[in-house]
Parts: structure tokens; sequence; C-alpha cells
């Protein structure tokens, strides 16, 4: 490769079209980049994701790490959750898998950690990583590292099933759409690991990186029909799906209704903090109000931050926070290493309907009775800056922060309005004390930045 696009260097990870924008000869690069900035001293573990190109991406990945004189624990093929645990539990001194989360079957990609699974984003590594392979420059050791196999699932599966009570666990038919990712087979694991009374209807189960049913991503509103109607027609108490990669969660009720993680973030931090009175919990300005309550009502702690992982995790490491969750369905945990999980947050609800002996439905419904929210509008436009000055100015009145975005807020309703971090879009997250209102304002900001 001759010339790198720089433009997959992303503020998360590292994402291209395979293999015009991201190949094997960058990927090589990209991970003595990697050795080069980040310094690791000791073991990487890399792993990779079901997509076709993902094994040879990995293959020059561990190559590259081993001629730059790093050892290398070669995970296989994994979910994005299971690289920040080999990474945390082992002590590794960093990780790579080769992935593109819920991105087309044509991508391919990268995330990666340091120690402690920490992540490294755009400010903490992947621009540097970037010059580096721009720069044609290359790491040739004295001495190579050993690459070792590690088969990490029994101790994943293991750590997983002890994060609960399973005894509080009753019998459940769940249906699983894994999307064509790795997760439904992760998650036989773990039923397996803690002997779980769970009978699995399963859609979109068997890992396969040509996603037949197009982007593997189930918080596309296409992609949810056949989920829900599974559901439904299989009489399952819940359902659960994920992205391809698997650290985004997605839930939906015995009656059908596809959950908006806000509601489920919302029951899950009054839940567990009846097993960590007065811990903290971290949100961000897209929706707010559950998530407060939720803990302030429960004796714990809210604290705001910026959207993105790499601010969530930090602020959680900052405040010692034991939770947080993301309405595009990011989980994170204090006791996961700060880090993302497809799997526990559904762990997590099982125990909560086993202990309360309620249907999702039923713990949702106060939720849904008292905040609505719009669900996320994205749009391109020409200036996105002249867009929010001209709402800013509309809403002066309100209180404003400009922590991420644009919010302002009135004691009935609030709105969110910010730039992607990873596309040419401008969002727009709504949220009010009644479903009119919210539906008022939503189309009334729509309106300002469609125009």
């Amino acid at each position: 490769m001759s010339e790198v696009d720089k433009s997959i260097f992303k503020a998360y990870d590292i994402r291209g079209v395979y293999p015009e924008s991201i190949n094997e000869d960058l990927a090589y690069k990209i991970a003595q980049g990697y050795v080069e900035i980040i310094k690791p001293e000791g073991k990487v573990a890399v792993g990779y994701d079901v997509r076709n190109s993902s094994p040879a991406l990995h293959a020059e990945v561990v190559r590259g790490l081993t001629d730059a004189g790093v050892d290398v624990v070669d995970i296989g093929l994994i979910s994005t959750e299971m690289l920040y645990f080999a990474v945390g539990q082992y002590g590794y001194a960093g990780g790579i898998t080769v992935t593109a989360s819920h991105n087309p079957k044509e991508y391919g990609g990268m995330k990666m950690v340091k120690e402690k699974a920490m992540p490294i984003t755009g400010e903490t590594g992947i621009m540097e990583i970037s010059d580096f392979c721009v720069e044609g420059r290359s790491i040739e050791a004295d001495k190579k590292g050993s690459v070792e196999k590690k088969d990490i699932m029994t101790d994943f599966a293991n750590f997983t099933v002890k994060f609960v009570d399973t005894s509080k666990i009753k019998p459940t038919k769940l249906t699983i759409n894994p999307n064509f990712g790795f997760e439904g087979v992760v998650l036989k694991a773990v039923i397996k690991a803690g002997n779980l009374p769970i009978e699995v209807v399963g859609i979109n189960d068997t890992p396969d990186g040509n996603f037949p049913k197009g982007r593997p991503d189930p918080f596309l509103p296409e992609n949810r029909p056949e989920f829900i109607e599974t559901v439904k027609s299989s009489g399952s108490d819940l359902g659960v799906a994920w992205d391809a990669d698997a650290d985004r969660v997605f839930f939906c009720t015995s009656s059908g209704k596809f959950v908006e993680p806000y509601y489920t973030n919302a029951a899950l931090i009054a839940y567990m903090l009846k097993k960590d009175p007065g811990a903290t919990i971290i949100y961000d300005p897209r929706y707010t109000w559950a998530l407060i309550d939720s803990a302030e009502q429960n004796g714990g702690k809210a604290e705001i931050c910026r959207v993105g992982h790499s601010f969530i995790k930090l602020a959680m490491r900052k405040s010692n926070a034991f939770f947080s969750g993301e309405s595009s369905g990011h989980t994170y945990f204090r006791d996961f290493w700060f880090a993302d999980s497809g799997i526990l947050p559904l762990l997590e609800i099982l125990e909560m309907l086993g202990a309360t002996g309620k249907t999702l439905d039923e713990i949702l419904a106060p939720y849904y009775a008292k905040y609505f929210i719009s669900g996320e509008y994205n749009n391109k436009v020409a200036d996105s800056q002249a867009v929010v000055n001209k709402i800013e100015e509309k809403y002066s009145d309100s209180e404003i922060s400009k922590l991420d975005g644009l919010s302002i807020e009135y004691p009935d309703w609030r709105a969110n309005i910010r730039s992607s971090n990873t596309e040419p879009l401008l969002r727009l997250n709504v949220e009010a004390k009644s479903e009119k209102l919210m539906e008022e304002k939503r189309d009334e900001l729509l309106a300002m930045i469609i125009h």
C-alpha cells in the first residue's frame, strides 16, 4: 500500500473498506505503530471477529507485533468484550481485536486497548499510529516476539456468571439475535458455565462474516421486525440482540416492545444500586432525566460526561463509578475494568426479572409513563455550527450547556444537538414530560435543522 487513507483512523477505533482502505499491509503497519506509540511492557492479546477479512488482517497484526519484539497471546475468534476481559484478567500490557463492529461486511478494522483494558482513542494514540503508518516507518527488533494461543472462553464464561447471583435467575425462554456475530456462541458457553435455566430461541445465531441480512446492527429499524416477531411467536420471556462484535446490546419485551437502552439503563441503575448502595453512575447529555432520577431516588449519585466510550471510561475511573449506559447500547461496569459488555447487561436483567418476579414490560412501565424520548435523528447539514447557533439563539432563555454539543433544558422538556464523532451528521435527541410536548419540540427542532 503506497498511500494511507487517514480517514479510517477514527475517534475510537479504525474502520475502512477491505481491501481498498485497510488491508494486510496496513494491518502490519498499524501493529508496528501500536508498539512504537503505546510501548507495551509485556504480552499483547490479539483477537478477531467473524468477518471474512478478519483472519488475514489478524495474522498480519500478529506478525507486526512479533517483528517489533512483542510477545503475543493469540486469543482467536472473540467478541470485543472478551478482549477487555483478557487484558484485564490476565494482566496483559495491551490488546488489539480485528473488528469493524456493526459496519457492513466489506469493512475491516481494529479496536485497541492499553493495560487494564484502558481505551486507545484519537486523543491517546490512534492519530499518532496513523502518522506512523503515513510516514512509512517500521520496527525490526533484534529478537522477535513469541506467539502463544490461548482459548479464553471458559475463563470468560466463568467470570460472567460470578458477576451476578445466578440462583435468582428463573427458567426463561430467551430469543437471541447476534446478527451473525459470535455472541450466540459466547452466550451458550455462559449458560453452560452457570448451568442457567435458559431455553434459547436463536435467529441469525450461526456466525457468518457475509452478514447475509445486511448491516449487522440491531438498532436499525429495518433489523427489528424479525427479532420482535420471533420473540412474540415463540412465546419468549425476553429477547436480546447484539451488534456483530457484541459490545452493544438491546432488549425486546415479551409483548414485542423493542426497548430503547435509555429505559433498560434506568431500570438497571435502580436494581443494581440495591447491591451497591451509594455508588455513582455516569450519564451523557443525550437523555438524562430517567438516569438521574433512578440514581438519586435509589441512594446513588449521578455525574454527567461527554458522549463516547473513551470519555465515559475515563470519567468512571475518576469517580470509581459502578455503571454507565449509553443510549447507543454500550453498557459499562466498574467491575469489568470500566469496559462495555454485551453479556453482563443480559445477566443483570435476568437476575432482576427473577428477583422481582416481574416481566420486563412491568419493570419498564413506570419509566415509559414518565419519560418520553424522540429517538435519535441524524441529518446531514452544510454548516452544522450555524444550525447550532440558530438553535441556541431561539432557546436562549433555557438552561444551556455546551459540555457536548448544545444542550437546552426547560422544566418540562430538554434536547441535545451535537455533531457526530464518526460521521458528517448533526444528531438530535429530545425528551419531555409528555409525548405530545416531545413530538412538538422534536418537530420544531427538526424544522430548524433541515431548513
